[in-house]
């Protein structure tokens, strides 16, 4: 079903960044293209170099046909979107250059309304948050002065600080600016159509949720494995490392979302307690569990890509073990391995599922082989498989494991839409349960800085290009 929404500004910071130009403008315009923009609506793009509004709608026209090419369908539409976009040169530091943003995005008729609703997006280096608000708020664009009568909203990208106490740093500025209500924090995972489904799998399926604790449940594995290195993200990776990138939001995200309680209701405010519950009840890493729950990695050649130091000791991989200590899954091991640089590029959650109490069928001491198990594919495939033990054809009696898998795309005539078509209109509508809230960011932070703080002072294990990560990762696993 379309959504029609309200006439409103979208206001992007980091126009020029390569996150506007692969995700933002094209899936703003199929979003048009699809009927689910209003009437009225119009795009703000701001960044540092001087361009006129004819320079940035060529700007847009040339992202869009380099990157997304197969969308640009028709060309009267294409420019019609193009018209939509506007353009202001501003320094990020500057407070006086934002004068020009509100005169901006005051100079519109109120009939149409476009200056009643705002979306403000930050395509921004994290470190340029705090500015941006703080200058928001003094230029009368805050979103606590609601400058038109209507609403104003930010959307704001990971990471959210580099550590905890950053994280609470930055929660204090925008809080300041913004209510909780208005501050989408986005996580990309969140929007996508497989981990949407997780908990619509557990909840409406009555012959999985009585089992989906630690009576019947042996471990849970999620893994977010890349075939690639860091391709041009150097700088921002040497400031980072994986556990920054990839644990402290996806991974923890997943997590949760395979271990949470039942909502009361299906309020964004009551499913992302129970998340928020799920992160505080892990286990706390300590320098005397790390040798036996944390690895780290860095891929060979790491040191020789652009922006990286000769002698850097960042992490490009992550193999870890998670306990959460609630009543539902208390001695559960939840595996989660992370890497750059990886044998194959998948994104999956495998829960495994505890031995019969005889196994009649292999040997009396394991059923490892043909373990029942729920695999719920992410990326690149889009599945839920489950596996279950069979006999093989024949006079005797050998089990093997075979498989019944649920597809989207040959299940569903309908494609779905990608995440950051469902979380933008989720924005605009006002709607948060797949954004992350302010206490959820800093317990996932807590988790981080203690696992970095268990491991202080170990480097990375070496791995070569295109494995399964380094061979002591094993260990994490028995």
């Amino acid at each position: 079903m379309k959504v029609k929404t309200d006439n409103f500004t979208v206001v992007i910071f980091g126009a020029n960044s390569d996150l506007a130009a692969r995700k933002l403008y094209p899936s703003l315009y199929e979003l048009a293209q699809w009927g689910h923009l209003p009437d009225q609506y119009r795009i703000i793009g701001v960044g540092r170099s001087a361009l006129s509004n004819e320079d940035f709608r060529s700007l847009v026209h040339e992202k869009l046909l380099t990157f997304s090419p197969g969308i640009v369908l028709d060309e009267f539409s294409f420019k019609a979107f193009c018209s939509r976009f506007f353009y202001v040169k501003l320094d990020f530091k500057d407070f006086d250059s934002y004068q020009d943003l509100y005169k901006e995005v005051m100079a519109v008729s109120h009939e149409a309304s476009l200056c009643e609703h705002i979306l403000y997006y930050l395509a921004t280096p994290p470190d340029l948050a705090p500015v941006i608000i703080r200058n928001l708020d003094q230029a009368g664009l805050g979103g606590k002065k609601e400058s038109c009568g209507g609403w104003i909203k930010i959307i704001v990208e990971k990471p959210y600080g580099r550590d905890l106490e950053t994280a609470r740093q930055l929660n204090v500025v925008i809080g300041e600016v913004f209510r909780e209500d208005q501050i989408f924090r986005i996580d990309h995972y969140l929007g996508k159509e497989p981990v949407q489904n997780i908990m619509v799998f557990r909840f409406s399926n009555g012959i999985f949720e009585p089992l989906w604790t630690r009576n019947f449940i042996a471990n849970v594995e999620i893994t977010i494995a890349e075939d690639f290195g860091i391709r041009d993200r150097g700088t921002f990776y040497e400031e980072a490392g994986l556990l920054r990138d990839i644990i402290q939001n996806h991974a923890l995200q997943l997590l949760a979302a395979v271990a949470m309680e039942p909502p009361v209701n299906l309020s964004a405010d009551s499913v992302r307690d129970e998340k928020a519950k799920v992160l505080r009840s892990i286990r706390p890493f300590t320098a005397a569990t790390a040798g036996e729950s944390v690895i780290l990695g860095q891929y060979e050649g790491y040191r020789a890509e652009k922006n990286v130091a000769p002698d850097s000791t960042v992490e490009t991989f992550a193999a870890l073990k998670f306990y959460i200590d609630n009543w539902r899954w208390k001695d559960v091991p939840f595996f989660v391995k992370a890497g750059k640089n990886l044998a194959e590029t998948q994104t999956r959650i495998v829960i495994t599922f505890k031995c019969p109490p005889q196994n009649y069928f292999g040997p009396a001491e394991s059923c490892s082989y043909t373990s029942n198990q729920v695999i719920l594919s992410i990326q690149p495939e889009e599945t839920i498989a489950l596996r279950f033990g069979a006999k093989r054809p024949g006079e005797a009696v050998i089990t093997d494991p075979v498989y019944m898998k649920f597809d989207y795309k040959t299940s569903f005539a309908e494609e779905g839409m990608t995440p950051y078509h469902r979380l933008l209109l989720d924005a605009i509508a006002g709607e948060q349960m797949n954004f992350i809230r302010q206490d959820s960011v800093e317990h996932s932070w807590e988790i981080v800085d203690a696992i970095r703080e268990s491991v202080q002072g170990t480097p990375s294990e070496p791995y070569p290009i295109h494995s399964s990560g380094p061979e002591s990762a094993a260990r994490i696993y028995s």
